[in-house]
């Protein structure tokens, strides 16, 4: 294994990195002394998988599951690559003393080591009591567009101290064909570890749209044609996740050009010009048993395969059939709960739900953890876009007061955003897209004129009236009028 050779060659680097591979929030680390590499391996100073959640509440709203299992199998991969390298580093230890064992201090000489020869027994070899290297798990996040999933993945990457890389699987072909290799989600995240193939061995690869890698069912010509971009990238995406070494060619790192032939030389022919038979690009061999993978996609027309497996049949002439008849399986047949059914379907989720979709069986099995998102509501969409650090409202309002205008929202009008946002759909994307379409005659008329206040009312937003605007010294005037419409709203 590639690990064990870097640690072979550079063990003091690896015991140094071990020691301080943590997950607190980059700006929480405490204060590195001089005495801290020579301690043995800390119980503390990994962040727990609450702290991480609590970091992630700061800025994403709902979705407490996949926080849970994001959140969870981060602490778990710090924990197991600290437990592999402290097992692989007393391995090196234990080696390292058999063989200064049997050195002589003033020659440098090794004595001969002559043992007996040992007739076989039968009997079985002893059995060790060495804890065995632990095994990755990794994440597979389901969800609707616009729900939090590549946002999840930028916040993760934020408040760790380790390489993560993002990746887009709509690139992603086949080996040979136009589009990019599977290993350039390892080459980002080697670039990431500032070309450190140590800590790119350690790192978290973040690939993004997997569902676009479905195997293609239906229409012309799939049986004979080859899917380079669906099975055959998941094929290429299995052996990685299982953990294989993956070969990355350093930045810049190429043939060089040969320089132009010189007056009275004439190369023969097949023979290699000398300073090239030596130029090389430096490799990279990166191993990813340590590398934890978390896929996300939206995966649509995944909950009609749900419905389809678990709705109830019926017959006769009146009768629904296929998605309508949807309903949560009840445990007895006669029994009728009187709780309410889940409206996300994605909580009924399956294996076999997903190799229905178009993903192998194999690819299936390597992704353990399975989690979902759920649709934002309209109460959710009010917290995205005021409460949330760096809400859509604070950058809206920074960007008018970057030209010295003051803008304010009413109650009414915030709801009513977040009310059109949860018609048109998309989640969190939707409401930049009306706020956009809201702003746009503000965002023109005002830069270089008088107007320092605008207010946004709920007419407004409902399209019967024009943005208020105040000049400059009119601001006692504009909080009226803003104090005005509030009540107005409370009152209704």
């Amino acid at each position: 294994m590639l690990l064990r050779r870097n640690l072979l060659a550079r063990p003091r680097h690896i015991r140094l990195f071990i020691r301080q591979l943590r997950t607190q929030p980059l700006n929480d680390y405490p204060q590195a002394d001089a005495s801290y590499a020579e301690r043995p391996l800390p119980a503390y100073g990994l962040a727990t998988p609450r702290e991480l959640v609590r970091y992630l509440n700061q800025f994403i709203i709902g979705q407490e599951n996949a926080k849970k299992v994001l959140s969870v199998a981060v602490y778990n991969h710090y924990n197991r690559v600290r437990a592999n390298l402290s097992i692989l580093e007393q391995e090196e230890q234990e080696r390292e003393a058999v063989l200064e064992g049997f050195v002589d201090p003033n020659s440098g000489i090794s004595a001969a080591r002559v043992r007996p020869i040992r007739h076989p027994t039968g009997a079985s070899f002893r059995p060790t009591q060495r804890i065995p290297l632990f095994e990755k798990s990794n994440v597979l996040v389901i969800g609707p567009t616009g729900s939090g999933k590549t946002l999840l993945a930028k916040t993760l990457a934020r408040v760790l101290d380790v390489p993560f890389s993002v990746s887009d699987a709509t690139s992603f072909t086949q080996a040979g064909y136009v589009g990019e290799d599977v290993d350039m989600a390892i080459q980002r995240l080697l670039q990431a570890a500032n070309w450190d193939p140590v800590r790119a061995s350690m790192g978290i690869v973040y690939i993004d749209e997997v569902d676009k890698i479905a195997k293609k069912s239906g229409g012309v010509g799939t049986d004979t044609s080859r899917d380079v971009g669906g099975e055959g990238v998941q094929q290429a995406l299995l052996r990685m996740m299982e953990g294989s070494v993956v070969t990355v060619q350093a930045k810049g790192a190429g043939a060089p050009e040969p320089p132009p032939p010189g007056p009275g030389t004439h190369p023969r022919s097949g023979q290699r010009a000398p300073h090239l038979a030596a130029a090389k690009p430096e490799m990279y061999h990166i191993d990813t048993s340590n590398v934890l993978f978390i896929l996300s996609g939206a995966f649509v027309g995944l909950e009609d395969i749900i419905k389809q497996r678990v709705a109830k049949g019926s017959i006769g002439f009146t009768a629904n059939l296929g998605a309508q008849s949807f309903e949560m399986p009840r445990q007895l047949p006669f029994f009728t709960s009187n709780r309410k059914a889940s409206s996300n379907v994605l909580n009924h989720l399956e294996t076999s739900d997903l190799v229905k979709f178009g993903f192998i069986p194999e690819f299936i099995s390597r992704l353990p953890s399975i989690t979902t998102l759920s649709p934002l509501t309209v109460p959710d969409l009010r917290r995205i876009l005021t409460d949330v650090k760096g809400s859509l409202m604070s950058q809206y309002q920074a960007l008018f007061g970057y030209s010295g205008v003051e803008i304010r929202f009413t109650s009414g009008a915030l709801d009513e955003i977040c009310q059109k946002a949860a018609e048109r759909g998309g989640g969190a994307r939707g409401l930049r897209g009306i706020m956009e379409t809201l702003l746009l005659e503000s965002m023109y008329e005002v830069p270089g004129s008088d107007i320092c206040h605008v207010l946004i009312t709920e007419d407004v937003v409902k399209g019967v009236a024009q943005p208020g605007y105040w000049k400059k010294g009119q601001g006692v005037a504009f909080w009226e009028a803003w104090a005005a419409e509030e009540s107005n709203n409370g009152t209704n």
